[in-house]
């Protein structure tokens, strides 16, 4: 197993290191799992008691627990400790994962049309379609596809079995993981005579820089405009985008969210698992909606909203959820009150 020193760590990410800067370390792990060749952090003052009985060869710490800290052994202190720790993780696959060298796999089928440049990787059994352009060192996974016409930015990553369709656009360092589809029809159909019959989907998906996107995502292509999604959002595994959404920059969706044709969301907004947002709304920037709510109109205010009963401002909501709690003994109550009268 690979080491480090913790001299390498705090080379590379800074931090104030109060210990011997020759300890080795060989994995990160949970405070309440470290053992004496582990890194661990901690970030919340209340959970004071896991640092004291933590066996790990350093914790990160932020400044109020430092003195805490040090009394058990190494400590490395830092403004913000979960930050520090999410740059380790970068840092540390980085330094350990396998370097995929550059080129095309003789298995891999690019069309000649493709412009793919030369410190890109492309995996085995992916397909690159004509006229797509494929940046500087990037990856495309075994089994990947990148349509016709498409674009990957420079160091984005498609896993294996990704899907870029036709004309859709991901700009640079962003990832795709496996099965997500960007490019699939979106769901359009004109009734006539008790059926259906489908409008085709013009449009393509651009999305921005430093985005990423979880395992079977997908999001759909515009029917004539595109779908948008800008720099910097994070999608989770298993979300449904519609066609013509439009995400705004740094917004964060969790799993098995569901977002209707034409909704526009907001920059900076987080959304939680498995809400669901209908079509055609506008959602303000800074917004926050809670796990498994349901939107059914715009919202024009930042702030917190939850709740299918419906959806209402998070102090409101908490009320009438509280309310509702009683409502049966205060049935029985005015029930008991009418037969006195």
């Amino acid at each position: 197993m690979s080491t480090v020193r913790l001299a390498d760590i705090v080379a590379a990410l800074g931090g104030d290191l109060h210990g011997n800067p020759d300890t080795p370390v060989e994995r990160i792990a949970p405070i309440d799992a470290a053992d004496e060749r582990s890194i661990a952090f901690e970030a919340h003052s209340r959970h004071a008691g896991k640092l004291r009985s933590s066996r790990a060869a350093c914790v990160i710490v932020a400044p109020a627990l430092e003195v805490e800290a040090r009394k058990r052994g190494a400590t490395l202190v830092c403004p913000d400790p979960y930050l520090y720790y999410a740059r380790l993780t970068q840092w540390w696959k980085r330094r350990h994962e396998p370097v995929l060298n550059a080129g095309v796999h003789p298995s891999a089928i690019v069309d000649t049309s493709a412009r793919i440049a030369a410190s890109a990787h492309v995996g085995a059994l992916a397909f690159v379609g004509a006229g797509a352009q494929i940046g500087a060192s990037a990856v495309i996974g075994a089994q990947a596809h990148v349509g016709v016409q498409a674009r990957v930015g420079e160091h984005t990553r498609l896993h294996p079995h990704a899907t870029l369709g036709d004309r859709c656009t991901i700009g640079a360092r962003g990832i795709l993981h496996s099965g997500a589809v960007i490019g699939a029809d979106g769901f359009g159909f004109a009734p006539v005579d008790g059926r259906w019959e489908k409008i085709e989907q013009l449009g393509a998906v651009v999305i921005g820089d430093d985005v990423e996107i979880g395992a079977n995502t997908c999001i759909d292509r515009g029917a004539l405009d595109d779908t948008v999604i800008e720099d910097g959002v994070k999608l989770d595994n298993l979300i449904q985008v519609a066609h013509n959404v439009r995400i705004g920059a740094h917004t964060a969706i969790a799993a098995k969210v569901g977002i209707a044709g034409s909704t526009r969301i907001g920059r900076h907004c987080v959304i939680g698992g498995a809400a669901g947002l209908v079509g055609h709304i506008q959602i303000a920037d800074h917004v926050q909606i809670d796990a498994a709510t349901i939107i059914t109109r715009s919202i024009s205010k930042p702030g917190r909203y939850s709740g299918v009963f419906p959806f209402d401002d998070n102090a409101s909501w908490e009320k009438n959820a509280a309310t509702l709690r009683q409502l049966y003994a205060l049935r029985e109550r005015l029930r008991a009150l009418e037969k006195k009268s």
